[in-house]
């Protein structure tokens, strides 16, 4: 494939205007991703540095590499159960073997020009496990927004539920109370910055998470924070580790890299097609695809776990000005410089701020009004968006896709199935009365695939009544497979036996492709295949051995 950055594309003209709006919009979008990259660490089980350093290693070469001119890279909210349940099965050194190998699978797929395919996935698929992952977020941060006296939350669905249930008595009352205020404060962020101009100045995350800290260590708060639980955050770049390969677990590490590979390339490319339409370009899937592998296998030899195109921290680029990756790597920078500077203070982070955070950010990311309009569509949307919600919030993100696009599969034979249709054609139509008993004519319409074969058992039909030839008139069958051909070809067999034949006329490019290509055409013979139904039924007179004046 053609190895082609969209920063390369960007930079010849690149102005003083342009870099003051993209480094206004890099420092916004950095200051905003800080809290989340520990929010989303934290509820995958990750410590808060693995998230910050994911947003600045994978950030930075998802902008240095991507196909796309604004795309933001980092943790999000979606990674959070399938990471949680990896750490909670195989570890944390697993879980960055895993996202490396996820990281060589989009590299691949970029390689091979994938990056369309995503596009292939319906919608209701799409929903449904975006709405069923939205769910499993806001359970895993019951928590900690409660204060909950919990050592492990399990990562299966009943177990998670019997959990919580169990320690719901050991609610703390200070944790609720400032969980509480944070997301109150964060709902009504927006209302308030109209009235309170510096309020306006800080993305309403960062803002929360500043005045839960400040508020936790001025009245010293009884509560856990980022101090207390992990001993606060490093202020020094990490040193490159390779984390510890087990060869016997590399094998149970695929499913995870594919679950992993597979979120990522949805929701980065989904990202990348909701930044064209703000911005009126065009990315480039495959080179998309290869910066987020190139991102994913570099991020965890610094501690970083899995990350993707971020859509909400993507959209805050755009309309904050950004417009080249170079706003990306501002972002990037900006992060670093922050960690660099402040580390000593995210002591005093309190979990229960972040924890209102990331319930804040589940609730955003879930498309509830699609639950909303169900009834005003057909029942296999329905039933294939509550398949995968419902199997993405009990069972596994990969089960829910894997069931979700084998229902659309069926859904989609039975409809295609049903636009197809073989109907006689009377003899009269074509001016042929005499020829009728000799000879039987008939149209098909629409797909002749494996799906549709129970609609030739009328052809058989017809063979078993001893024609002299049959015609088969295809000028709309748009497309036939081979189990359509084995079709076709039972029927010359059965005709044959019976000293009959059988004559297709007007065939499109792809079924008269399919019949040459598989020699077919000289089972049956050239002159059986004619270009018109008239030169057809010409042909039939000559087989039945009917004169042309008795017609």
């Amino acid at each position: 494939m053609r190895f082609r950055p969209r920063l390369l594309d960007t930079l010849p003209g690149y102005d003083r205007a342009q870099l003051m709006g993209d480094a206004g919009a890099g420092i916004t979008v950095g200051v905003l991703a800080l809290p989340l990259a520990m929010a989303f660490a934290i509820a995958s089980g990750m410590s808060p540095t693995a998230g910050i350093w994911t947003a600045i290693v994978a950030g930075l070469l998802i902008s240095l590499l991507g196909g796309s001119r604004v795309q933001i890279g980092g943790p999000t909210g979606a990674f959070i159960p399938i990471i949680y349940a990896i750490v909670a099965d195989y570890g944390v050194a697993n879980l960055l073997i895993a996202t490396m190998l996820a990281g060589l699978i989009l590299i691949a797929m970029g390689a091979f020009r994938l990056g369309n395919m995503i596009r292939f996935i319906p919608i209701s698929v799409v929903i449904g496990f975006t709405n069923g992952i939205a769910v499993v977020i806001f359970l895993s941060q019951i928590k900690d927004f409660l204060g909950l006296k919990i050592d492990q939350l399990p990562g299966e669905f009943f177990g998670k539920i019997s959990t919580l249930a169990g320690a719901l008595g050991s609610t703390h009352l200070p944790t609720v109370t400032l969980a509480t205020a944070s997301l109150a404060l964060l709902i009504g962020w927006n209302r308030l910055a109209q009235r309170v101009r510096w309020m306006r100045r800080l993305p309403g995350p960062l803002g929360v998470l500043v005045i839960g800290t400040a508020v936790t260590a001025v009245f010293g708060l009884p509560v856990d924070t980022i101090g207390s639980r992990f001993g606060g955050i490093p202020q020094a770049v990490p040193a490159l580790a390779f984390p510890d390969l087990d060869l016997s677990n590399l094998g149970k590490l695929i499913a995870p890299a594919l679950t992993i590979a597979m979120l990522g390339a949805i929701e980065s490319l989904l990202s990348a097609r909701v930044a064209d339409g703000q911005i009126d370009d065009r990315h480039d899937p495959n080179q998309e695809l290869l910066a987020q592998g190139v991102a994913n296998l570099i991020a965890p030899l610094f501690g970083g776990f899995a990350a993707t195109g971020a859509i909400a921290r993507t959209a805050t680029n755009v309309r904050s000005g950004g417009r080249t990756p170079v706003a990306g790597i501002i972002h990037s920078l900006v992060l670093l410089a922050t960690v660099l500077a402040l580390a000593p203070l995210a002591h005093h982070i309190p979990l229960a701020t972040l924890s209102a955070i990331v319930v804040m950010v589940s609730v955003h990311m879930g498309e509830w009004h699609a639950f909303k309009t169900l009834t005003r569509f057909s029942v296999a949307y329905r039933t294939i968006l509550l398949s995968t919600f419902f199997i993405t919030v009990v069972f596994d993100l990969t089960l829910a896709v894997e069931l979700g696009l084998v229902l659309a599969s069926l859904f989609f034979i039975h409809r295609m199935s049903d636009l197809t249709r073989i109907e006689p054609v009377p003899l009269a139509d074509a001016a042929d009365n005499a020829l009728a008993g000799k000879i039987q004519v008939f149209r098909i319409f629409g797909s002749l695939f494996f799906g549709a074969a129970n609609k030739l058992e009328a052809l058989l039909a017809a063979a078993d009544s001893h024609p002299s030839v049959i015609v088969l008139n295809m000028d709309k069958l748009i497309n036939i497979d081979t189990t359509g051909l084995e079709i076709l070809q039972n029927l010359h067999r059965t005709l044959a036996k019976h000293g009959a034949s059988l004559v297709l006329c007007e065939l499109n490019a792809q079924p008269r492709s399919l019949v040459q290509r598989s020699g077919f055409l000289k089972t049956i013979g050239e002159d059986n295949l004619t270009h018109t139904l008239n030169e057809a039924l010409e042909r039939a007179r000559q087989l039945s051995a009917t004169p042309p004046d008795a017609a």
